[in-house]
């Protein structure tokens, strides 16, 4: 039986293909088209259909057959959000401020959101679909896509995230193939709304919630303190969030600025020193109240259902620092965390919900891995670095070479097998460095991906030996994808600087010889060559999303400062190739000047 699980309504926008209950392929929209998130969350797109993720699951689904799917061969589609549900909720509410005519939360727009919401289904069967078709809750997706494929029999679910239908914050009981709803907060009582419009009053946009998030560690968050309790009120096992102050459904910022005393910014903050310091303390008050917030939801629902495992989902569940906190309490004892917590795993959800839900059948997918995109052969690498005229060498033992490359204080770009879902990446898809290297930091930030210095960065790391060097007792789920911050054991700060955040954390990536067997080769070699079992790990990707191609690999390649490309079994190295057009080498202030 093949299910097919879309997420289109608001971004990230995201397709899964379950076959008998087991998932085939899941992959985002972003890496196909080369836009980030896809599409913009607007009343007017709900209908703007992942085409590219869904032909790519298709495609998938039919190797054992030797052809493609087509959309007649799928017995169901789930869609990761029900329009009647929205507009119902949505139309009953009254905001304390004006609402931009036309748009989200206004009659209108809500009226023209359902409408074209509403026209999925029939595009589908007018592209040849005829199986049974399903609106299916944001929230239920989310929680589906964590508890279903997780390892637990039984656990309590939580999901925070922006918004769904008009819940923000939803808590369950899961038990088999049973997912018991517990209560929910709803609009405007959201921590992923708050964090989206903080963004923008510090000059970020929306979407920039990891910019935030890498900034808060800079600032104390005792500044603004209570400017955020009385903007957010933690009581019990739920809070609430003084819309009348934030104004989540419109660019009004005054009441924002009367309380922290600041303006706005308009243009975002380049570098966290003394003269952004208020800027940056609004960030790390914010941080301060997800974590209090965050806990106070999980501890109760903890003591309400007595749970020892939690699964979580929603795009707040990608805070790092905050799962860390939730770990650091023993209340659970363990958190699963699948890579793709924001609104690209509600795909995985919707078809999970279908599977096991509605149909009724039992559970038997285990989330074991997050390569679950393309994957290309040797053939079409080879043909991708011909097409662009580059020399290169072929390595039977290609891990030993990157190492050596690594170890020289080369930074690599790595691409190998199937892509990761989610916005991190995991080891095949991924621009590789030394975190030996005090410098590192800014040589990536400034010279590779040209972003703020103030981004921490990652290290991928030996399972076996993650112990030693952080403070991390068993190998827990999160940090198997980069989902929970842990301290760097002290004596160990100084040796890996590059991967040691300024508060003394790394969001780290556990990597064993079963999950990546190549990376843990690369990383293996790395230690023997250099005493340290990890190596720094960020997404292969400048400003774009992260690449999906060989021929996005080799354009990434060419057109930053990346020493050498190691793509399948081949290498290849700037040195040999002579490009012109990269951006030179700048100092800081400069290269800020030169972004404006």
């Amino acid at each position: 039986m093949n299910v097919l699980g879309i997420n289109a309504a608001y971004h990230e926008s995201s397709a899964c293909l379950v076959q008998d209950g087991r998932i085939v392929t899941a992959a985002e929209e972003e890496r196909f088209i080369r836009v980030k998130h896809a599409k913009a969350s607007r009343v007017d797109n709900p209908e703007v259909l992942p085409l590219h993720a869904i032909r790519h699951c298709l495609r998938e689904g039919g190797r054992s057959r030797g052809s493609a799917l087509t959309l007649a061969d799928l017995d169901h589609v789930g869609y990761s959000l029900d329009p009647a549900e929205r507009l119902r909720r949505n139309l009953e509410h009254r905001h304390p401020y004006p609402v931009t005519p036309g748009s989200f939360g206004t009659p209108e727009g809500e009226r023209t959101f359902h409408d074209r919401s509403r026209a999925v289904e029939g595009e589908l069967r007018r592209q040849g679909f005829r199986g049974a078709f399903h609106f299916l809750g944001h929230h239920d997706c989310h929680a589906a896509s964590a508890f279903f494929v997780s390892p637990f029999d039984e656990a309590a679910v939580l999901v925070v995230d922006g918004i769904g239908e008009w819940e923000s914050t939803t808590w369950y009981r899961g038990a088999g193939n049973r997912l018991e709803r517990l209560g929910s907060l709803g609009f405007p009582h959201s921590l992923g709304l708050l964090w989206e419009k903080i963004a923008k009053f510090l000059g970020f946009s929306e979407y920039d919630a990891c910019k935030v998030m890498g900034l808060a560690s800079y600032g104390d968050p005792e500044r603004y303190a209570e400017a955020f309790r009385r903007l957010v009120q933690v009581d019990g096992g739920a809070f609430t969030i003084d819309d009348g102050i934030v104004r989540l459904r419109n660019e009004d910022y005054s009441a924002l600025e009367e309380l922290f005393g600041l303006p706005r910014r308009t243009r975002p903050i380049e570098l966290a020193d003394a003269g952004n310091l208020p800027y940056v303390e609004v960030a790390a008050a914010l941080q301060r109240t997800t974590e209090r917030a965050v806990l106070a939801v999980a501890g109760d629902l903890q003591r309400r259902t007595g749970a020892r495992h939690l699964c979580l989902a929603g795009g707040v569940a990608l805070n790092c620092v905050a799962n860390g906190k939730l770990l650091e309490t023993g209340w659970f004892d363990d958190i699963f965390i699948q890579p793709a917590a924001h609104d690209a795993g509600t795909a995985i959800g919707a078809a999970f919900l279908i599977w096991n839900r509605l149909l009724d059948r039992p559970r038997g997918e285990v989330f074991a891995s997050p390569y679950l995109g393309p994957s290309f052969p040797d053939e079409e690498i080879r043909a991708a670095l011909d097409a662009r005229g580059l020399s290169y060498r072929h390595y039977d033992r290609v891990e030993e070479a990157a190492a050596r490359l690594l170890a020289g204080n080369q930074v690599v770009g790595w691409f190998q097998g199937a892509m990761e879902i989610g916005p991190r990446a995991l080891g095949n898809r991924s621009i590789l460095a030394d975190p030996r290297r005090a410098d590192m930091m800014g040589t990536l930030n400034v010279k590779v991906k040209h972003r703020e210095p103030f981004r921490p960065f990652c290290p991928s790391v030996l399972a076996h030996r993650a112990g030693e060097w952080f403070h991390i007792e068993r190998p827990e789920l999160p940090a198997s994808y980069m989902l929970a911050a842990h301290p760097v054991r002290e004596e160990r700060r100084a040796a890996i600087p590059a991967v040691t955040h300024v508060d003394g954390t790394s969001r780290m990536q556990l990597v064993s010889a079963e999950g990546n067997p190549r990376f843990f080769r690369l990383i293996s070699e790395f230690e023997r060559l250099t005493g340290v079992p990890m190596v720094l790990n960020t997404s292969f990707n400048n400003d774009e999303p992260i690449v999906c191609t060989p021929e996005d690999a080799v354009a990434t390649f060419l057109g930053t400062r990346i020493d050498a490309l190691v793509a399948g079994p081949f290498v290849a190295l700037k040195e040999e190739n002579a490009v012109d057009g990269l951006i030179p080498d700048l100092a800081l202030t400069t290269y800020f000047e030169n972004l404006r």
